[in-house]
């Protein structure tokens, strides 16, 4: 008799327990399908974000040979990722500290020529910049960085830098000037040495996407995965986030849902996506001027746009980038500055502009070698001392080629104008470089 009561208590509480856990289940799918249309679009161009970032590092670590910790130091020109500054030479590296390693830094010093250390988290976000500007009490020599909150005991002759993650991202900026050798010969000079072996969690391995063929639904397979590889360390982002959690349940729901957000995706988030990089931020005289760029704030957005067509940008306070998409590469354009306001009267250290394709963002082979002009470019300047750049497939007769850019015939192309230490018009957005005039080759023949 005592058995059986026994037994019946506990299929009535196993009853009771699959009862909760139905209704349980039933909040959930009541949550997941009144995701809105844009909720589920919106989760989408977040976790694109870092799904870019994700793509480069694994690119970086399998086919760039990346180690922890150790400097790539970049010839000149020998990048190949979207939107490279071709005035610098680079330094890459991927750092890790935790809470018993830190890892030394060494600047040498540097005189009359633009340099930063800069670094970024796993979304793209500027977390630091070393140079005579950030740091004037010390803009060269040793620094330990570290992760804030650790307790250790660095040299004496190092300033201690703290970092808000135990990974990030280094893309070190060196200006060629005149002197390109001794650029080059500075660049050595920059040094990473560790204190010991931090411990590093494996970087999360996203599949191979390209930007012809970006991902669907899939993205959010592992959604919560993804999110917790890499803490975002911007606030008010809790809602878009917790909007990926509810996508991926619903993903995870079944074949019917999952065709939905691919739907939505395919409808509306690449298709929103597009129209970003057409018009990235504020236009003005046919150039886009994204704001917030390298520290974005709550604007996921533009760090998605910028983490696909420019990754590793830094922030407004280093330099300020002008953007004009879809050009034709057929045509003639011309750009013509006053004589009070050439490129170079509007900035501290150096200007300049690249052409590069409409889809991947990359310099475009031509016969010159020839992708940007800048204020090393051996520029000729009209009668009245003004100055106009040439962008066309075929040089026209009657314009120098000294400040002719080539274009892809035939193909759209992007333009993007750097300011370095931009003057105080450019910072406050009441100057933009002056728009292109496109020409009827019969005149300029």
């Amino acid at each position: 008799m005592k058995k059986s009561f026994l037994y019946l208590s506990m299929f009535l509480l196993l009853l009771s327990c699959k009862k909760e856990q139905k209704v349980i289940d039933n909040n959930n799918v009541s949550k997941v399908e009144a995701l809105s249309d844009n909720d589920i679009s919106d989760a989408y161009l977040y976790l694109l974000g870092r799904a870019f970032v994700l793509r480069q590092q694994r690119l970086d670590f399998e086919k760039e040979g990346f180690q922890w910790n150790k400097i790539q130091y970049r010839a000149p020109g020998g990048v190949n990722w979207a939107n490279p500054n071709l005035d610098v030479v680079y330094m890459e590296a991927w750092i890790a500290v935790d809470e018993n390693n830190y890892v030394i830094l060494e600047i040498p010093k540097i005189e009359g020529r633009y340099y930063t250390w800069h670094m970024l988290n796993g979304w793209g976000e500027t977390i630091l910049n070393i140079n005579e500007r950030t740091f004037p009490q010390k803009p060269y020599g040793k620094y330990a960085l570290c992760l804030k909150g650790s307790n250790q005991k660095i040299p004496g002759d190092a300033l201690r830098v703290d970092l808000p993650v135990k990974t990030s991202r280094v893309l070190a900026r060196l200006e060629l000037g005149k002197n390109i050798q001794e650029a080059v010969i500075l660049e050595k000079q920059f040094k990473l040495i560790e204190s010991g072996k931090p411990q590093i969690r494996p970087f999360y391995k996203l599949a191979h996407f390209t930007n012809d063929k970006l991902p669907g639904a899939e993205l959010f397979d592992d959604a919560s995965g993804i999110l917790n590889s890499e803490p975002d360390i911007n606030k008010g982002m809790e809602s878009v986030r917790a909007k990926v959690n509810e996508v991926e349940k619903l993903v995870k729901s079944g074949s019917e849902a999952r065709t939905r957000v691919d739907q939505i995706i395919k409808q509306k988030s690449l298709k929103e996506l597009a129209e970003l990089i057409k018009t990235p931020g504020e236009k003005q005289n046919g150039w886009s001027h994204p704001v917030g760029i390298g520290n974005y704030g709550s604007n996921f957005k533009t760090r998605t746009v910028v983490n696909l067509g420019g990754i590793w940008a830094n922030n407004l306070q280093e330099a300020i980038y002008f953007i004009r998409t879809g050009n034709d590469g057929s045509a003639v354009y011309t750009q013509t500055f006053a004589k009070n306001e050439l490129p170079q009267s509007k900035v501290k250290y150096f200007w300049s502009v690249i052409c590069v394709d409409g889809k991947e963002f990359k310099v475009i082979p031509n016969p010159l070698k020839r992708y940007l002009l800048n204020n090393q470019s051996p520029l000729k300047f009209n009668n009245d001392g003004s100055l106009t750049i040439i962008y066309s497939p075929k040089k026209p007769q009657n314009l120098p080629e000294s400040n002719w850019i080539p274009t892809p015939e035939g193909k759209k192309y992007n333009l993007t104008f750097r300011y370095y230490g931009p003057s105080q018009d450019i910072i406050d957005g009441s100057y933009s470089p002056p728009d292109l005039l496109k020409q009827q080759t019969s005149k300029i023949n």
